[in-house]
């Protein structure tokens, strides 16, 4: 069994700042692509960024590109999502997920921008 679980969301004004965290646990015996996904109200859940495991490779969605960084600490299990500038068209639940054989999900967690 694999589990993730994330922290760092809330509620920040128009250009605030926000960090997720997200912690894989279980039975990991080797560590694969990590990232973020999101989704909004009524939106279908869309890759927001991604990071393979030596950190080389990144992806970011074109909205977030210069806002938002992604980074992982393999020695902790932790990916995490810096977001800054942030918009109100940020507002979503985000999700994390580790792709294995199988992509592991984590509970997700609510990120919302006040205009």
């Amino acid at each position: 069994q694999v589990q993730l679980a994330e922290s760092g969301g809330g509620l920040v004004q128009t250009g605030g700042t926000l960090r997720l965290s997200c912690v894989a646990s279980g039975s990991i015996f080797r560590l694969n692509t990590m990232g973020w996904y999101r989704q909004a109200p009524g939106k279908q859940r869309e890759l927001v960024a991604s990071v393979t495991v030596g950190g080389v490779n990144t992806y970011y969605l074109d909205s977030v590109k210069g806002r938002f960084t992604i980074s992982r600490d393999n020695a902790k299990n932790t990916v995490y999502l810096q977001m800054n500038d942030l918009k109100p068209e940020d507002t979503a639940v985000y999700y994390c997920y580790l792709a294995l054989s199988s992509k592991y999900w984590g509970q997700g967690t609510q990120v919302t921008v006040s205009s």
